[in-house]
């Protein structure tokens, strides 16, 4: 009888993870950075301008980044482990300049571009958890689609390769159903050796959702 009292008083704590009401839903949305695509593609840092002027260059110059936009949804199985899908989209675009042996710029082409898009199912792993904190690592594995303006040796502008996510350390913070995260990790994209679309890409993100 006693047992039967306190579970009567204590209803959720036997749902409780943590400290946190047990929810098994996780949608949220997010944007991450290009730091190592703006340290690797830079505006040139020599312009030859010691040859004939009938000499000519191109050089990609005026670069623009989207940075990384994504949504993510979650699963929790349990108060450790979680199954989702997360889709994830970036890009650049720049000009490409020709200039003649002064250094003079003859024509632009403006615009010229690459984009990436992710789709992959992605494993979360929580390590730590308290009432309003909690600490994850996380790991996905799936298709990148990289596409733009330019092509390959065989003339394609759109092609397919293995992508992997890998967040070693994320943190959310909620209140309520609600909460925001940040992680540190990176996403790659390649199709061998001589085929890489992104590696070292999205470093840093920051993102908010729900818990339901």
């Amino acid at each position: 009888m006693a047992a039967l009292m306190l579970a009567g008083q204590f209803p959720a704590q036997a749902e409780n993870w943590g400290g946190r009401s047990s929810r098994k839903h996780e949608v949220r949305i997010g944007w991450g950075d290009q730091m190592f695509e703006k340290l690797v593609w830079q505006n040139p840092q020599y312009i030859i301008s010691n040859m004939p002027e009938t000499a000519s260059y191109q050089y990609k110059e005026h670069y623009r980044y989207s940075q990384h936009w994504f949504a993510e949804y979650q699963w929790r199985v349990n108060q450790w482990f979680g199954l989702g899908a997360m889709v994830d989209a970036s890009g650049c675009v720049w000009d490409d300049v020709t200039r003649n042996g002064l250094g003079n710029e003859t024509d632009r082409i403006r615009n010229r571009n690459f984009w990436n898009l992710t789709v992959m199912p992605v494993l979360r792993f929580t390590w730590f958890n308290l009432d309003f904190v909690s600490m994850y690592s996380a790991l996905g594995v799936g298709l990148g689609i990289n596409g733009g303006t330019e092509t390959d040796a065989l003339g394609r502008h759109t092609l397919c390769a293995m992508a992997f996510d890998i967040a070693p350390v994320g943190i959310a913070v909620n209140v309520g159903n609600w909460f925001v995260s940040a992680e540190v990790g990176g996403l790659y994209s390649l199709k061998g050796k001589a085929q890489i679309f992104m590696a070292n890409s999205r470093l840093c993100s920051v993102s908010f959702g729900i818990w339901f």
